[in-house]
């Protein structure tokens, strides 16, 4: 029985299912194996760091000498508190574990096990968002329901007032009435969203962001630098096409906003494996980051920034991030920020267990 279980699974399969991120590195510290999960951590496919040092992902200075000493001594290290080199964000800090791989007497490696300590945070303001979107939606539509009754009433008062009166010079008054109640419907129907069913269909990532790369190119000043770090394994995902496209629309017209008449806004897709997501765990899940080099959001409505009407823009209408969070949990996904001066990431996190790779 033993023996068919040892048939049926793999080692590289197993550690694949592991949350835990494990590296294994060779006697000169190049790495040699690393799991779904090491590949989440450092946003990188292990394609691209196998048979690489292990300084292109964790810092050489601070790694090295507990790193000898477990090759020297055939002991374990553990390092805590370190954060990631390369591309990462500044806040993923990890604790590290070094234990030294023997086999048949003689040391062959280290086996690399690393922790994330703001994991559990992350999951918190995930939660929080979440929360903070569902009791949002339910205020804003009760609040919008009490507008519509009397702006129905003003707009059909001023259209019998319209018909009563000879002077165009009157009818002027009535008209722009019946314009702003008009504005505001529509002010109204943003805030409650689409009710329309999502309509999925069979999309490729990449054609969204060309999609809109093409509806802001026309705005874009000519000091305002698009870039572009796509991962090609991106499998086609089951989605609604106009409601990514609005989402990826929202974030990017907020990044044109941070960096003005001159700056650089990236796009950036991965692929993450066994992947956290509202609490649920996917196979598969998209990361897509829209990262500028804007002054960042202010500090005091970082915590209230997907609330409707919140705004740091003095034109802005503090729509656009609450319908794209709106949207975005239609697909079972959420979007999450980190922002300081000169790097502002706005990431959408999606589930893709549903892809034609399956």
């Amino acid at each position: 029985m033993a023996k068919d279980i040892q048939t049926q699974f793999s080692p590289n399969e197993i550690s694949d299912t592991i949350s835990i991120a494990i590296i294994v590195l060779d006697e000169s510290l190049r790495v040699r194996q690393m799991n779904a999960a090491a590949e989440n951590l450092f946003g990188q496919s292990r394609e691209r760091i196998i048979d690489k040092s292990f300084s292109v992902i964790l810092h050489e200075d601070i790694m090295r000498d507990h790193l000898d000493f477990v090759i020297e001594n055939e002991e374990p290290q553990a390092v805590r508190g370190r954060y990631l080199k390369g591309q990462q964000k500044k806040d993923i800090i990890v604790d590290c574990v070094a234990t030294p791989f023997i086999k048949n007497s003689k040391l062959k490696g280290i086996v690399l096990e690393l922790y994330r300590t703001d994991f559990q945070l992350r999951i918190a303001r995930e939660e929080q968002l979440l929360s903070q979107q569902e009791a949002t939606q339910s205020l804003v539509r009760g609040m919008a329901h009490e507008i519509k009754n009397p702006l129905g009433g003003l707009r059909g008062a001023a259209q019998l007032l319209d018909s009563e009166l000879d002077s165009e010079e009157l009818k002027e008054y009535t008209r722009i009435i019946i314009s702003e109640a008009d504005r505001l419907q529509k002010l109204v129907d943003r805030l409650l969203g689409s009710r329309q069913p999502t309509k999925n269909q069979w999309i490729n990532i990449h054609e969204v962001l060309e999609r809109v790369r093409r509806l802001v190119k026309a705005d874009i000043p000519k000091g305002v630098n698009l870039q572009f770090d796509y991962d090609p394994s991106i499998p086609e995902l089951q989605a609604d096409l106009d409601n990514l496209i609005q989402i990826v629309f929202n974030i990017v017209g907020n990044a044109l906003k941070a960096v003005g008449d001159s700056g650089n806004i990236l796009f950036r897709t991965r692929i993450l494996r066994n992947y956290v997501i509202n609490n649920k765990q996917y196979r598969l899940a998209l990361k897509l980051e829209v990262i500028d080099d804007g002054g960042g959001v202010p500090e005091n409505i970082r915590n209230k920034l997907f609330f409707p009407m919140i705004s740091g823009s003095a034109n802005g209408t503090g729509l656009g991030l609450s319908i794209a969070q709106s949207l975005a949990n239609r697909h079972h996904g959420v979007i999450e920020f980190t922002s300081e001066p000169g790097e502002t990431c706005f990431t959408l996190l999606l589930p893709i267990d549903n892809s034609k790779a399956d």
